[in-house]
């Protein structure tokens, strides 16, 4: 296995992406077995924008997402197993059944629980960046969204604000090219929504969403340039869901065309095509780390399924912060 390059980050970046790919495919399920309540917004084939930009977080680093969570808080540290509780509503759950599938997060890893509002998550991420420039703490914010998000006014407010002062806000826009069944090319005339940073005078730049490693590269270049207090970034990463909206979206509004071009460029495929053509990994041993990972989320079905559910009595904690420690 090589070890002297950033090949070297590629497998572990392949076992994160691919326990995210298998999270969701099993989570899809069980909810269409009326096993789990609620709704999801699933995220799979943009496995690469969540772990090539957070891999090189500190564990303190904070990360803020959106109403398509799941691969976000996996791959800043929350535990599969709390995750999977919350799917199933039950009081272990990370967000202890009150968040579900849009709101998942853990404070302890640093994962603000998700805020479903398209943008929403913006503005807020830039007053965690003032907190942690005022603590003079070092440390940085992660803020994710969609392309359509870059149409809100808290977009324009949480860059505006984060760039005049200068904040350590890394800005992740996931362009999957569609706000739910609207393309972007119909709400926006750049090319590029990266170009979009010029207007605050922050770095921008568009990246290859499908490449994990692309992903990692220019989201180490923004994370030094915030830690070194030179403020927030706007990163384009180009990348496609493979999934609908939600799971009650057939996708009529894509040519089987473009879906078949886009699976083609399938990140979790991309990754694994590299690390046997690279002799990073054999196949047999890849293939015994993935028979792992799937056990993995077996255990973790079963012991959610487990767990205890929520009491009446519990819809009263966690609602109103009285102060101390």
């Amino acid at each position: 296995m090589k070890s002297d390059s950033i090949d070297a980050l590629l497998l572990p970046m392949y076992q994160k992406m691919f326990l995210i790919r298998q999270y969701e495919k099993r989570i899809y399920f069980l909810f269409l077995e009326g096993k789990m309540p609620g709704t999801i917004h699933q995220s799979m084939g943009q496995e690469a924008t969540a772990v090539g930009m957070l891999f090189g977080l500190d564990h303190d680093d904070y990360m803020v997402s959106t109403h398509r969570p799941a691969a976000h808080s996996l791959a800043k540290g929350v535990p599969l197993k709390d995750m999977m509780a919350e799917m199933f509503a039950k009081k272990a759950g990370c967000c202890k059944a009150k968040g579900g599938a849009m709101h998942t997060g853990d404070i302890r890893v640093g994962a603000i629980p998700a805020i479903a509002i398209v943008g929403g998550n913006i503005p807020i991420a830039a007053g965690i960046g003032l907190s942690l420039k005022m603590q003079k703490r070092g440390k940085v914010v992660v803020s994710f969204f969609g392309d359509g998000a870059t149409n809100e006014g808290a977009f324009h407010e949480g860059l505006n604000g984060a760039a005049i002062w200068d904040l350590p806000v890394i800005f992740a826009c996931e362009n999957n090219l569609y706000g739910a069944s609207t393309p972007i090319h119909m709400t926006c005339k750049l090319p590029n929504l990266a170009d979009r940073a010029a207007a605050y005078g922050i770095p921008g730049e568009t990246v290859d969403g499908n490449d994990v490693l692309a992903v990692y590269e220019a989201g180490q270049r923004a994370i030094k340039h915030a830690r070194e207090g030179g403020g927030p970034t706007l990163l384009e990463l180009k990348t496609y869901r493979l999934c609908g909206h939600s799971r009650n979206d057939a996708c009529g509004y894509r040519g089987k065309d473009e879906e078949q071009a886009w699976k083609e460029k399938d990140p979790i495929l991309l990754a694994r095509n590299r690390l046997l053509s690279d002799d990073i990994v054999g196949e047999a041993e890849l293939d015994e780390i993935e028979r792992n990972i799937l056990a993995e989320i077996d255990e973790a079905v079963t012991y959610a399924q487990a767990c205890d559910d929520p009491v009446p009595e519990d819809a009263l904690t966690d609602v109103y912060y009285e102060g101390g420690n």
